[in-house]
């Protein structure tokens, strides 16, 4: 079996983080990305330790079942070449601010000229349409602006981020899901979209889903803030030889707490009757369970919690990670065998199908590691490419 997007052609003209991450979804289920670097390679290639140059951690986690081609897209022939590449694609995508894109040919305007059928996907810091829309943007200031970082900050005398690229990844994941729907429509219908899909109201679209809270109507009825989420003691917390995180959430769960925590009168307070009491009262219910916490290890405390089927697990680390008996069970990081890298962690991709689809995995590839490839398959000449070459507007490894 094959992937569910084999045979979807990808030019990719994303950069970083945010279109990457959208792209190597569609990689990792058969479609064809083609990504277009400079020829120094994508920035991320430098993003982390590297055992040989461009080919740093974060590129060996984001670049896998991709195709390289380096090209300087300011270069005029470098630029007939990149027509002929969106004339070939069924998915155009960039994560360029709108003036760079619409000189390099690829916003949605002049792909539709030169391609009416293929999907345009434009993933930018923010949407078009509002006075932000020429700033600059990284998962830093999308964080603080969107009002996740504040939401951190809350217990602090100091305000913070989460510490994940975050940012990139969800419009990375909103980007997927919207290239796939409209992949779908045209499969139906023969019309091809473009979407626009910004960092900036992508977060706050996934901070306020929670977070506006009391301000959700109009008078306010109460604060910002999702009370239950922003207790201080909502975290990873100390049992008598390590970390967990333990989730009391409906009335059963909470019942067999109050129970092994010796306390089963609690049960009937009218603090904790329900859901919404006990979210009222969420900073005493966890200052509760941190209190009990160090009374038994992180085993007992997970057998206990496992018998009565109440969600619990042990903090771990990325290092823990590679020997997690569940990840090795499903095989969800494998040691590969990389032809100048050598061996390397390959996390897969969560999803399966079933029927399953080969498990078949492109390394991630070098700059330009297929660029006399793809140029043949656009139908660009020997003697274009050989020329392209000696002056360097395009890289093979």
């Amino acid at each position: 079996m094959t992937g569910p997007l084999t045979g979807i052609r990808v030019l990719d003209l994303t950069a970083v983080a945010s279109g990457p991450y959208a792209t190597l979804q569609l990689a990792d289920l058969g479609a064809d990305v083609v990504k277009v670097e400079p020829p120094g390679g994508d920035t991320v290639r430098r993003a982390g330790p590297s055992p040989i140059p461009s080919m740093a951690a974060v590129h060996m986690a984001i670049g896998r079942n991709k195709r390289s081609i380096a090209l300087d897209l300011k270069d005029p022939g470098a630029g007939r070449a990149l027509v002929r590449l969106v004339e070939r694609a069924d998915v155009v995508i960039h994560n360029m601010r709108p003036a760079a894109a619409a000189r390099l040919g690829v916003d949605a305007a002049s792909v539709r000229i030169i391609n009416p059928g293929a999907v345009h996907c434009a993933v930018v810091g923010f949407g078009s349409e509002g006075p932000y829309r020429d700033l600059p943007a990284y998962d830093d200031v999308i964080q603080a602006a969107s009002g996740l970082a504040a939401a951190q900050s809350v217990n602090s005398d100091q305000p913070d981020s989460v510490r994940s690229i975050v940012a990139d990844k969800v419009t990375g994941l909103l980007a997927f899901g919207a290239i796939a729907s409209a992949l779908f429509e045209r499969e139906r219908t023969g019309v091809a979209r473009s979407v626009e899909v910004p960092m900036f109201e992508t977060l706050v679209s996934f901070t306020l889903l929670e977070h506006l809270y009391g301000l959700t109507f109009e008078p306010p009825m109460g604060d910002q803030y999702y009370e239950r989420v922003m207790a201080p003691d909502r975290r990873p917390l100390r049992t008598a030889d390590g970390w967990m995180s333990v989730m009391f959430y409906d009335d059963k769960h909470w019942r067999v707490f109050f129970d092994i925590a010796g306390r089963p009168e609690l049960a009937d307070d009218i603090r904790f009757a329900d859901h919404a009491a006990r979210t009222a009262h969420s900073v005493e219910l966890y200052a509760l369970i941190a209190g009990v916490l160090p009374g038994r290890t992180t085993a007992e405390w997970l057998a206990a919690f496992h018998e009565r089927d109440v969600p619990a697990m042990p903090m771990q680390s990325p290092a823990d990670l590679l020997d997690d008996p569940h990840l090795r069970a499903v095989e969800m990081i494998s040691t590969q065998q990389h032809p100048t890298v050598g061996a390397y962690h390959r996390v897969r991709g969560p999803l399966r199908f079933e029927p399953a689809a080969d498990d078949v995995v492109a390394h991630p590839p070098r700059i330009g590691e297929h660029t006399v490839e793809v140029l043949r398959e656009s139908g660009c000449t020997p003697v274009e490419i050989d020329e392209l070459l000696a002056r360097g507007a395009a890289v093979q490894a």
